[in-house]
């Protein structure tokens, strides 16, 4: 029997999974991911979830972890990438077979195209691993030949972020929720890989999560594609006095604002490509308001119109 459910991605972000400034240990990942996969839970019940987890903190922390054995080359970004995505999914998987025991779940492990010519690539703009002070980031990027940037009043290792462009393995995602599963993919935007002469290799990059999410939502033919983070909306002028929360926006209005670049920008270009590929709607709003968001009662809902 077809199942007619519409199709939902949702983005929920690393920094989700494992809180700033918290200790990068597995009870603290337990703890987040038992609580996102609690609010994921409650929306299989109307629709066909396809799950995609950033993987900032984690993939910073294996990085780190890959420098102190000095022994042995440090492993690729690409291949940290998949440990993160097996990492988070296992975990994200166990959290949520206990809120749905008779619910099919898989975690795929995930390539995605990349321009090898992408300008990214000479840009490093993508935050990962802890934060620093700025004393402390400039030894480390000294010690280890890291970029650097600010994060709010902190400072972080960044690393290339190329664009997506297609999810390898869409057709093993399309197969699965053909049969009900839930599936969670693309972790970590998934592992950046380039076509060559050999067939595909992976690159040293992070791709961003939401961006990956949007372009799988795409291909996916999604209804709509949820971007959950620690907000409830999408603000303009956020943190000043002139705050103002947006609800139900255009992209022609809301590509008008300024965002974040490290932030909600990356969430709102993801959402408004989504909306102008498929026509359905991009909603970025707070993990704990899950339902709430897909009841238009809470959240910022992106429109052609």
């Amino acid at each position: 029997m077809k199942n007619d459910k519409p199709i939902l991605v949702v983005a929920v972000g690393g920094n989700a999974l494992l809180q700033r400034g918290e200790t990068m240990s597995h009870g603290n990942q337990a703890k987040n991911i038992a609580i996102a996969a609690d609010a994921l839970a409650k929306l299989n019940q109307d629709y066909r979830v396809v799950i995609v987890h950033g993987n900032g903190p984690q993939v910073g922390l294996l990085a780190l972890q890959n420098l102190a054995y000095t022994d042995t080359p440090p492993y690729p970004l690409d291949i940290l990438g998949a440990e993160t995505q097996g990492m988070i999914g296992y975990m994200m998987a166990q959290s949520l077979r206990r809120s749905l025991p008779n619910t099919e779940i898989s975690t795929i492990l995930t390539q995605v195209a990349v321009d090898s010519n992408d300008p990214a690539f000479n840009d490093p703009n993508k935050f990962i691993g802890p934060v620093y002070d700025k004393a402390t980031a400039e030894l480390m990027a000294d010690k280890y030949n890291w970029s650097i940037k600010p994060d709010g009043e902190y400072w972080r290792r960044v690393v290339p972020s190329p664009q997506p462009q297609a999810i390898l393995e869409i057709n093993s995602i399309k197969t699965l929720l053909e049969q009900d599963h839930m599936v969670i993919c693309c972790g970590g935007g998934g592992c950046p890989v380039v076509d060559g002469e050999n067939g595909y290799q992976g690159v040293e990059a992070v791709i961003d999560k939401d961006l990956s999410a949007a372009v799988l939502a795409t291909q996916l033919g999604a209804e709509h594609f949820l971007i959950l983070t620690d907000g409830d909306y999408v603000c303009v002028d956020w943190g000043t006095p002139n705050e103002k929360p947006l609800h139900d926006v255009s992209v022609d209005e809301i590509t008008q604002y300024q965002f974040a670049a490290g932030s909600m920008a990356p969430k709102v270009d993801a959402c408004c490509a989504f909306a102008k590929a498929t026509n359905g709607t991009g909603h970025i709003g707070s993990l704990h308001k899950t339902a709430e968001i897909m009841s238009h009662s809470s959240g910022t809902h992106i429109s052609i119109e």
